[in-house]
């Protein structure tokens, strides 16, 4: 009889994030445990938020596992750093997968293969976004995860060539698995329901200098007038700016910023929208886009990192600083623009390369490969 192999996770961002690094694990984990064969065990600092935590799957092979005293903030931390190490060794876990590109200190030392997910190193490609003690943690975290690491998995190629190129790592250690989203977004046409304003473009993501939204802010005036823009985000300092430009320029009644949208309504604004807009300066991958997609808007992105690669041939983008060409991309996304429901099913075609199954399945031969 066939033992079943025991793969461990970092579990910290599955229960704590809602969006990006969240998405990516709680999906991943999701359609891997499809795989019986697979014994999954997700290790987390303490059990988060239970809108998230319950967001994975119930099912037998999957359990999630803290530490076995209850700890202090900063033990908590240093846990995942390092004292993870030993509870990894006491389950015979087989195999660690770290989800957000970390790996605890010693894995390699006690003998368990590891694999890690680098999603992006912005942080040093773009360290004018971060404060500077941040970019100084961060790369020293990925020095120590790239020593770890038995293989890397990088969401994207323009992440495989930074990991390259900043690491100085043998590409040979690396594979690209793209992203996927959560199948909640497969949300047809005939689905869609009329959302308040009646026209709007959507945008999804932190609202943050690097994803650059005033971009489509300035986009506005160049559009049919009642084109809103309708931002979903977590605040920040940046928003003030936004909302202050807008307010600066009269454009305050045709952009709605909105917080704390729960993954359950979340596909219903898509599908309200008649376009989605995503003018980052650079990112590791971009799964908002492959969400959008997936709900069936056409999208508009800026050019620089990776959102070629996301969006596909048939997805529109313009320089990061370029306000006139934002609007006229834009305007060539909007209902009844020439050509558009045709891009919509050959961009919707493209993304079928990112389906939670096809990803599951890459990972999992990497899991066998490496043991």
């Amino acid at each position: 009889m066939n033992h079943p192999l025991i793969i461990g996770y970092d579990a910290k961002r599955i229960v704590r994030n809602g969006t990006g690094l969240g998405s990516y694990g709680r999906t991943l984990v999701n359609d891997i445990a499809a795989d019986d064969s697979l014994q999954l065990r997700l290790y987390a600092p303490d059990e988060g938020r239970d809108d998230l935590r319950n967001q994975i799957l119930s099912r037998q092979n999957i359990s999630f596992c803290y530490p076995a005293h209850s700890i202090m903030p900063f033990h908590k931390a240093t846990w995942r750093t390092k004292g993870i190490v030993q509870d990894l060794r006491h389950d015979e876990v087989q195999l660690f997968h770290g989800l957000s590109g970390e790996l605890p200190l010693g894995i390699r030392k006690n003998g368990i293969k590891s694999i890690v997910t680098i999603h992006d190193l912005i942080f040093l490609r773009h360290p004018e976004f971060y404060n500077w003690i941040d970019t100084k943690i961060y790369a020293w975290k990925f020095r120590q995860t790239i020593r770890e690491a038995d293989h890397i998995i990088a969401v994207s190629e323009c992440t495989k060539r930074d990991i390259i190129a900043l690491g100085q790592v043998d590409e040979r250690r690396i594979s690209v698995i793209y992203q996927s989203c959560a199948p909640r977004f497969s949300v047809s046409p005939s689905q869609r329901e009329e959302e308040k304003p009646s026209r709007y473009i959507l945008s999804v993501g932190s609202i943050e200098a690097r994803k650059n939204i005033l971009l489509a802010v300035k986009a506005l005036p160049y559009l049919p007038e009642d084109i809103c823009l309708v931002i979903v985000g977590r605040h920040t300092k940046y928003t003030d700016e936004v909302t202050a430009y807008a307010k600066a320029n009269g454009l305050d009644h045709r952009v709605r910023i909105l917080h704390g949208v729960s993954d359950e309504e979340l596909p219903a604004l898509y599908a309200g929208a008649e376009a989605f807009v995503y003018p980052s300066f650079y990112e590791g991958f971009g799964i908002p886009i492959i969400e959008a997609i997936s709900c069936g808007l056409p999208v508009v992105a800026c050019t620089g990192s990776c959102l070629e690669e996301a969006g596909g041939p048939d997805s529109l983008y313009v320089a990061p600083d370029d306000a006139e060409g934002m609007a006229n991309a834009i305007r060539q996304s909007l209902r009844g623009a020439e050509g558009r429901e045709q891009r919509i099913l050959r961009s919707r075609e493209y993304i079928r390369r990112f389906e939670g199954r096809d990803v599951a399945s890459q990972v999992i031969d990497l899991y066998h490969n490496l043991l």
